[in-house]
This record gives C-alpha cells, sequence and structure tokens, in this order.
C-alpha cells in the first residue's frame, strides 16, 4: 500500500487527468467547486468558469471527486508502473 503522501499525490493526479469535478471543503466550511488544474507540495488551483483559485493544502478539510472511482485501481496501476 502505498504511504500517505504517495496516496494523496495519486488521488489527486487522477482528479487532475481526469477532468472532473471537484468539491473541496476548507477548515472553515467554505466550499469550492471547479476542476483541478494543477498540484504541487503546498497547493493546488481549481478552475472553474474561467476563473482559477490558487488553495492552499494546510486549508483544505476535505477533497470530494464528482464522480466515484476507486482508489485501489489506482494504487494497483502505480505499484506495477502502469500509471
Amino acid at each position: 500500500m502505498a504511504n500517505k503522501e504517495k496516496l494523496q499525490e495519486l488521488f489527486l493526479d487522477h482528479l487532475k487527468s481526469s477532468h472532473q469535478p471537484i468539491t473541496v471543503f476548507l477548515t472553515n466550511g467554505v466550499k469550492l467547486q471547479g476542476r483541478l488544474t494543477a498540484v504541487d507540495e503546498e497547493c493546488l488551483t481549481l478552475t472553474r468558469d474561467g476563473s482559477t483559485q490558487l488553495v492552499y493544502k494546510h486549508a483544505i478539510s476535505t477533497v470530494m471527486p464528482g464522480s466515484d472511482f476507486n482508489i485501489n485501481d489506482i494504487v494497483e496501476m502505480d505499484d506495477h508502473g502502469n500509471c
């Protein structure tokens, strides 16, 4: 099984490459929606209706994909070097 950082990276990379809409809940309760367009160690960007928001990861409580997927499939693909 992937470590914590690896799992986060796989999860966010999948959301970015799938171009699906996501909902991000911040620790202060604010709900943001859009498509994940970039990710690094400290932040991510969400784009919606032509506007882009920079969101710091330390402010994020939950990331919810717009459609279901099995994270285990993504972890297994990465373990076999296919991701």
